[in-house]
């Protein structure tokens, strides 16, 4: 009788150890393999991705800032700034008229609405047009200031330069140069 238990238990444990080695080798702990992959995948992405951006805002002093952008990349580290691909913004100020900005990239800041426009920016308002390949534009300090290959064209003149900054508000521009011995390039259209 003993050796009938030895014997029913050394089977038991046998068919443990087969079922143990089977289910390891036949079927593998998927649940592991997602986790890790999983975890790969949550280290290597920091961001999420939307199409058709479009953001509209108001300042107190009732100026609108419209941003229409194809593709905005959320920063996932800091939810305030959006990476924008093929930009187009809209400055209504008040009592004055629409400043039309493109360019190939941008970077917006959703808490005050500064924005940098980068590679081919272009930016039209009234009969003047300014094209350049960076742009930081602040609604908070008033400020937009272009810079990098600046071709400033207004109805009689054609100005080349390092970089303009203009008062949004009051529209009083500077034009210039980073180095002193250089001059401003200025052609007129007549």
């Amino acid at each position: 009788m003993a050796l009938k238990k030895i014997y029913a238990l050394s089977l038991i444990f046998l068919i443990f150890i087969i079922v143990y080695i089977g289910k390891k080798e036949f079927f593998p702990n998927k649940n592991l393999e997602t986790n890790e992959e999983l975890s790969a995948i949550d280290n290597s992405y920091s961001s999420n991705l939307i199409k058709e951006v479009n953001y509209i805002s108001k300042d107190s002093r009732g100026n609108e800032y419209i941003i229409n952008a194809e593709i905005g990349e959320i920063d996932i580290k800091n939810p305030d700034i959006i990476y924008l691909t093929s930009v187009k913004a809209l400055i209504n100020l008040k009592n004055s008229e629409t400043i039309i900005i493109k360019s190939d990239y941008g970077k917006y800041n959703t808490k005050n609405f500064d924005t940098i426009f980068s590679q081919n920016v272009n930016i039209d308002y009234l009969d003047k047009n300014i094209t350049g390949e960076y742009l930081d534009f602040s609604l908070e300090k008033n400020l937009m200031l272009i810079s990098r290959n600046i071709v400033y064209t207004g109805p009689d003149n054609i100005l080349k330069a390092d970089a303009m900054e203009m008062d949004i508000q009051t529209k009083d521009s500077k034009i210039f140069m980073y180095e002193q011995n250089k001059k401003i390039n200025i052609k007129s259209k007549n």
